[in-house]
């Protein structure tokens, strides 16, 4: 049996998902946050990174949501339901499903590290040049490279109900996670399509049974 090694407020919520569509039995073993915010070296025991998603399947030991989700999806949806059969939309759902990690969630990642620099364990009198670099930095570039995205992501859910195209597929499932950030920022507001594709997923049977297994996502600001 697939065993998720699920990290409370993580991208792990991702394969929980996908295992609830396709129906696939799996158990759960939960991991803490620590303090920093990251994950328990127990992770690594797992995975040497120590980072979640990481899944267990048999022998096999399988980490990065991408590369889960295509090993679930090849794997076990022998109905061919998430299946593409329009080459663009293959290749759409393909562009989509890397875009989320390489491009939008390194921005995001970057806008909670900004954060924190007005935060401990940054030293209380470095605090004050913390934040005004933090806001600098954010005012300058950070905000406009993640409107510009959430610009191109609103042009594609305009023209299309899915990332793929006109099918669900695991390209929406991968971008569930930053546009989750993006939505408790208060950044969908001017960008009526994805707030309405992002409502859209969470209606769906198994994103609802993904939250009963493995919580709800709260992410921080």
């Amino acid at each position: 049996m697939i065993t998720v090694h699920h990290l409370e407020n993580s991208r792990s919520h991702r394969v929980l998902w996908l295992l609830e569509e396709l129906a696939v039995p799996y158990q759960i073993k939960r991991y803490q946050r620590e303090n920093s915010l990251l994950a328990p070296d127990s992770l690594k025991k797992v995975h040497p990174l120590g980072k979640s998603p990481v899944i267990t399947d048999g022998n096999r030991v399988i980490a990065e949501s991408g590369a889960i989700l295509e090993y679930l999806q090849l794997k076990y949806d022998s109905e061919h339901q998430l299946a593409l059969s329009h080459e663009d939309e293959q290749i759409q759902a393909r562009y989509w499903l890397h875009y989320a990690e390489g491009s939008l969630m390194p921005l995001l990642v970057m806008k909670l590290v900004f954060a924190q620099f007005g935060k401990k364990p940054v030293p209380w009198l470095l605090r004050p040049a913390g934040i005004a670099l933090s806001k600098g930095i954010q005012k300058a570039w950070l905000n406009k490279q993640l409107a510009l995205h959430g610009s191109v992501i609103e042009e594609h859910l305009t023209q299309h109900p899915f990332f793929a195209g006109s099918r669900f597929s695991i390209a929406d499932v991968q971008m569930s996670f930053p546009l989750l950030a993006l939505q408790l920022r208060g950044s969908l507001r001017d960008t009526p399509a994805t707030a309405r594709w992002l409502e859209t997923m969470q209606q769906r049977a198994a994103w609802q049974r993904a939250i009963q297994q493995g919580g709800e996502i709260e992410l921080s600001r």
